[in-house]
This record gives structure tokens, C-alpha cells and sequence, in this order.
């Protein structure tokens, strides 16, 4: 697979209309508490509420007439789902998508809002895509995947021209990472541009794939668990393995608590509504996850807001109930 500067800028054109350039936002409250230049792009803010839409409109656009007549179909953990709803509808074809069966129900609601047929199948994404290229074989519609494919990730590139176009003094660009497409788009563009920009991907404890794999040269086998960054979950694209190694500087990875304390820190210090995947950067910088940025001009991509209403609510309920314990000087073992 090949992908070039000239294909993020040809996506670019091709999306311009359709997506919204996102807003580079300083965060006092974060770079006081680093000793860094933070800001965060915020792709929470963009049309379906995540990235998502840059490279699913840029893919659709490349489509030919007779593969449009068929429609498409896609698996997803939502936002890419909502992502493909809303460029079929752009471009005049049919979707299907392809989506676990504990898929919030924002994303939910928000795919069948947008027009698309939705198939429930399997507990994590793996198995819903495995079940969406059965569908595909079966209906003849065209697989819009999520990551690996050139035109999703030129689309995606977009985000890092954007990035550079608003602070091209940028040091540090952090990513969240679920499939790779995302921080490969990002990092293609950037390190052609800065090759001295670094680009730093993370994950969860409960999905580390790109983390073992980038350590070990080769992709490795890992366990998963139920995850807050549900969208960060599953595998790695093996065709951009080779490209990740070598544009990404490095993968580091948080864990549960920490991933939701920064959802809720977000909520308080920034008044944004950031899901579990969205929020893992912020995660990392606050709990010391990413050395030597004492400094630097650091940007964080905010990639996502679709969280329930319920689980948002719930996680600063929890975290206000912890603080007026330990205001009242109370001691809680957590149990074994």
C-alpha cells in the first residue's frame, strides 16, 4: 500500500465540503499541569461527532457508478458506522453497517438516523467485520473498512494538515490508535512536512495490539477486555504494519480509571463531552504516560464524542462520590 502527501491533499479537495476543519484549542488547565504547550484538535466537534467522516466521504468518492448502484457495507464500533451512513447518503448510495451488540446507543441511534441498515453481530469489532465481508460476498455491495485502506487514511490525513496549518511549531502530535489508519494518515503527512515532528499513538490496557507489536517489529497476539475506548478496540490493519513502524514514534498505553478520569476532566476543565477513545491522550499526558515533552507544543487529538448520556453521567457521579470521601478523610479498600 502506498500513500503520499499528494493523496491527502487530493482528499482534502474532495471533502472540504462536506466535513468541518476542526478547532486547534489551547488547554491552560493541561499545559499548567505538563509544563508543555498543549492544544487539542478537536474532532468531537466534527459532523457525526468524530474524524471518521474524512476518510469514509474521500473512500465513497472514489467509488464507480456501477459500485454506487450496489451499495456499501461496513463493520464498525459506530463512529465509523455513522461516518459511512452519513457519505452514503452524499454520494446517492445504500449502506449497510455492521456493528457488536453492545454498541452505544448514541451511535446506535445515530446510524439508523442517517438512513443506513444496521446489522447487530458479535461482541467486539473482529467479529463484526468478519461477519460484514460474509454479507459483503453474499450481497455484492462494496466493504468500506475502517482503517485499512489508502483512501480512508489519505482522508484522515487531512487532520495533520490541518494540524500543521494552524501551528506549524507543533513538536508532538498524540493519536489515539485503534486499527492504525488514523495515526498512519496523520503521521504520513506530518513527518513529510516536520520529519522531526513526534508521533505518539495510544491505546488501552484492554486493546494494546499496535503497543506489543510495535515493540516486538511484527504483529503479536493480545488479550482484550472490555473497554471505555470501545472504539479503539480490536485488531491492526496488517497491510499499513509496515508503514505505522515506520512513520509512528512510539505507542503508549492507560488504563480504565485513568481513561475515565479524563472523560470527566474534560467534562469539568473544558465543558467537552469526549468518549472513552477520544480521551485516551489526554489520559496519557495527565498521568506522565509520555516522556520528555516538558516544554514542547504538544497537540492532542480529541477524536470523538459519542458517549451515552448514561455512562458520562455515571462516571462523574462515581468520581464526585470519590472526592467527598476523601474530603471527609475517609478510607475505602477497593476490594480484591
Amino acid at each position: 500500500m502506498e500513500i503520499s502527501v499528494h493523496d491527502i491533499f487530493r482528499a482534502r479537495h474532495h471533502i472540504e465540503h462536506f466535513v468541518d476543519r476542526t478547532p486547534l484549542a489551547p488547554s491552560v488547565p493541561l499545559s499548567n499541569l505538563i509544563g508543555a504547550q498543549v492544544r487539542f484538535k478537536l474532532e468531537n466537534y466534527q459532523r457525526t461527532g468524530s474524524f471518521k467522516p474524512r476518510g469514509a466521504i474521500n473512500k465513497m468518492r472514489m467509488l464507480s457508478e456501477e459500485e454506487r448502484k450496489r451499495g456499501v457495507i461496513a463493520a464498525s464500533a459506530g463512529n465509523h458506522g455513522l461516518a459511512v451512513a452519513y457519505a452514503a447518503g452524499l454520494v446517492g448510495t445504500s449502506a449497510q453497517v455492521v456493528v457488536p451488540e453492545r454498541t452505544p446507543k448514541t451511535k446506535v441511534a445515530g446510524i439508523q438516523r442517517l438512513g443506513a441498515e444496521l446489522v447487530f453481530h458479535g461482541t467486539n469489532y473482529d467479529e463484526a467485520e468478519e461477519y460484514a465481508y460474509r454479507l459483503a460476498a453474499e450481497n455484492g455491495r462494496s466493504f468500506i473498512h475502517a482503517y485499512e485502506d489508502q483512501h480512508t487514511i489519505a482522508g484522515h490525513g487531512t487532520i495533520g494538515l490541518e494540524i500543521l496549518l494552524d501551528w506549524p511549531e507543533a513538536d508532538v502530535i498524540v493519536v489515539p490508535a485503534g486499527g492504525g489508519g488514523l495515526i498512519l494518515g496523520i503521521a504520513i503527512l506530518a513527518k513529510s512536512v516536520r520529519p522531526d515532528i513526534r508521533i505518539i499513538g495510544v491505546q488501552s490496557h484492554a486493546s494494546p495490539p499496535w503497543y506489543y507489536s510495535f515493540r516486538a517489529g511484527r504483529m503479536v497476539e493480545v488479550t482484550y477486555r472490555e473497554s471505555l475506548a470501545e472504539g479503539l478496540h480490536g485488531g491492526i490493519g496488517q497491510k499499513i504494519f509496515p508503514l505505522v513502524l515506520h512513520y509512528v514514534d512510539d505507542f503508549v498505553l492507560v488504563g480504565e480509571e485513568e481513561i475515565a478520569e479524563a472523560m470527566c476532566w474534560m467534562a469539568r476543565q473544558h465543558h467537552q463531552r469526549v468518549e472513552g477513545s477520544g480521551a485516551v491522550g489526554v489520559a496519557a499526558l495527565r498521568n506522565g504516560r509520555i516522556p520528555d515533552i516538558a516544554g514542547k507544543n504538544v497537540v492532542c487529538l480529541i477524536s470523538g464524542g459519542n458517549v451515552d448520556d448514561e455512562r458520562l453521567l455515571g462516571l462523574l457521579e462515581a468520581q464526585e462520590r470519590v472526592e467527598k470521601t476523601a474530603d471527609r478523610g475517609l478510607s475505602i479498600t477497593p476490594p480484591s
